[in-house]
């Protein structure tokens, strides 16, 4: 779903290469339930209303809100696609897509029936003819209500498997999408991130729900963010479904009635019958002889085991382990043979192989439709079987045939190469998040955040001419800066200006700050930030490492001017957490001190780097 009220424009979809129109079909009846998000146009710097007046980029829409994509939210039908049509986005500089989040499902039929009815709603909105002031206001408390039944917390009931996102890159270069959910409590500090690097060309991305619930709790509100990172311009990606689902191979698992329409067909295509995964047992099928009667020493892998592997590897076919043993002893027996590194999410325990199986699917996040399970034994065999009927089984007589099967016919490509290792870069990903649950500061460190100081130039004026106009909360002196003026600082040589630029594991932010010290006292005169790194602590790191540089090179103590507000208070409180005292107040602006002959605080979450300085200096994190 998305703005239908306020974005009519629609086109062909004669405009894709047919391969890439042939990937977003591929999805059509074979999505059991979903969300039904409402999808906006949002910029990363709102400071609404101020910006409407003292924004550049402010381009208005027919409801007055600023116009973020330049062609607005293109709608192109495509009634083979999950939701019957895509969005075409060409993203301004500082565009995102936002929505509030939720994980309410809706079967697959009714989801598509709410689609087309806000989609009707929408277009009658635009074409009644009403005065324009009561059709703003109309079509703003129509999409102000799509907002609120999206936002409220959950029911209880059943949970998606993973977001998806469908996204066509036609650029002709690489684009880095910055995947973002936020609760919406600011108490609540952690959000989940994921960068997604999108090639040229059509991605389908799933992120399994484990990792996002192990960052925000999906029970209450939340919001979501696509953010393009590093364009200088405009960027166009077309979308398809941007929703959380489940599809259609989990809802048979779990008896899910998924939806798939009035005939029961679930769409299934040739491409269905492939095999993602295969699942070894170890003894007499993966090496001869059985471990805990031989011992490690005296196994031998089966003749051309360990090639087939290799290249079912290179086709994207992951590999598992399903073996009754003990753990500790059968990895190192793998990692003697040097196979380790092939087996994502092993199961080996004295357990009924059918429940290693199932763990394997669910941590992969793949069906057991798309599992074959390969053992010496007719007993474990049937017992999968038995307790897992849709995976499929094979003798390990049998193995020397796998690279030949026609459910294992996929092609080498770039994509399927990187495909374990993209599996193990997931789960150490989500390892990782769960264990920074409780400790944020450790979780920041782990972010990598690297804070990049430069003077401002010619080059970079525009940049921080946009971002004075638009910062609010976290603008220390509430001052605004047209262009003639930021170019008389240029040349004022009592005055050092820092532009400040920010990025970290999950993607750029691009320019985020800007600053000016009146080297004579020393004095911060100004200093802003954008809210896309609130609560990163960068503006602790940038305010220590100016401090470090002051007090060292002056023998003064340091002074900083700060009009708080309302709305600056909360962001404020990092004058205080460094030691700055207050000295006095003068027309609304507070004057703060930082001793010299104190240490300067700094907790090395953040690595900040100064370039283009007489003096230039890293802070390490």
């Amino acid at each position: 779903m998305y703005e239908t009220e306020a974005n009519s424009s629609v086109e062909s979809p004669a405009q894709f290469p047919a391969e890439v129109m042939r990937s977003f079909d591929q999805l059509r009846g074979r999505i059991a339930s979903r969300t039904v998000l409402p999808w906006s146009e949002h910029c990363t710097e709102c400071v609404w209303p101020t910006c409407y007046t003292t924004c550049d980029l402010y381009s208005p829409r027919q409801d007055g809100r600023c116009r973020r994509f330049a062609d607005g939210m293109v709608r192109i039908d495509s009634p083979s696609a999950a939701n019957s049509y895509l969005l075409k986005i060409r993203f301004k500089r500082w565009g995102k897509l936002w929505t509030p989040g939720n994980v309410r499902l809706h079967p697959a039929e009714q989801a598509e029936k709410l689609e087309r009815r806000d989609y009707r709603i929408g277009n009658a909105l635009r074409r009644f003819p009403l005065p324009t002031l009561v059709k703003i206001t109309v079509t703003t408390k129509r999409y102000g209500f799509k907002k609120r039944i999206a936002s409220p917390a959950t029911d209880g009931g059943e949970l998606p498997t993973c977001f998806l996102v469908e996204c066509y890159n036609p650029e002709a270069h690489n684009v880095r999408l910055s995947l973002t959910m936020r609760a919406a409590d600011e108490r609540s500090n952690m959000p989940f991130q994921k960068l997604i690097e999108l090639t040229p060309g059509f991605h389908r991305i799933r992120v399994p729900l484990e990792e996002i619930a192990a960052l925000v709790d999906l029970r209450h509100p939340f919001g979501i963010d696509l953010i393009p990172n590093d364009e200088a311009e405009e960027t166009t990606l077309y979308f398809g479904l941007m929703e959380f689902v489940i599809e259609l191979a989990e809802a048979q698992k779990t008896g899910t009635n998924g939806g798939a329409g009035k005939s029961g067909k679930t769409g299934k295509t040739k491409a269905d019958g492939k095999i993602k995964c295969i699942v070894w047992d170890l003894d007499n099928t993966l090496w001869e002889g059985v471990l805990i009667e031989d011992g490690a020493e005296r196994l031998r892998l089966k003749p051309g085991v360990a090639s087939i592997i290799q290249q079912l590897d290179q086709r994207g076919i992951l590999h598992s382990i399903a073996s009754k043993n003990n753990s500790e002893d059968a990895l190192q027996a793998l990692n003697k043979f040097q196979l380790e590194q092939y087996f994502l999410c092993p199961q080996i325990s004295w357990k009924p192989k059918s429940e290693g199986i199932k763990t394997i699917a669910q941590q992969l996040n793949i069906g057991r439709d798309s599992l074959l399970f390969i053992d010496d034994s007719e007993f474990e065999l049937g017992e999968v079987k038995s307790v897992c009927p849709e995976v499929r089984v094979l003798n390990a007589d049998q193995y020397l045939t796998l690279a030949e099967r026609d459910e294992c016919q996929v092609p080498v490509t770039a994509e399927s190469r990187e495909r374990r290792r993209l599996y193990q870069v997931e789960a150490s990903r989500q390892t990782v998040a769960q264990s920074f649950s409780h400790d944020y500061m450790a979780f920041l460190r782990h972010c990598e955040i690297q804070l990049t100081v430069r003077p401002m130039s010619e080059e970079n004026l525009e940049r921080v001419h946009e971002l004075t106009q638009r910062t609010n909360q976290m603008n220390f002196s509430g001052n605004r800066y047209d262009r003639e003026v930021l170019r008389q600082l240029l040349a004022n040589l009592d005055l050092d200006t820092f532009v400040l630029s920010c990025e970290d594991r999950f993607g750029s932010y691009g320019v985020i700050g800007f600053s000016i010290v009146d080297r004579r006292e020393p004095r911060m005169t100004d200093l802003m930030f954008s809210c896309r790194i609130q609560s990163k602590r960068v503006e602790h790191a940038f305010l220590s490492s100016v401090m470090q540089r002051y007090v060292a090179e002056t023998g003064k103590d340091f002074y900083a001017n700060y009009r708080k507000t309302p709305r600056n208070a909360p962001s404020g409180q990092v004058f205080a957490d460094l030691g700055m005292e207050e000295i006095e107040t003068r027309d609304g602006v507070l004057s703060l001190r930082f001793p010299k002959e104190r240490e300067v605080p700094d907790d090395g979450v953040i690595q900040v780097v100064v370039q283009d300085t007489q003096e230039a200096m890293v802070t390490p994190a």
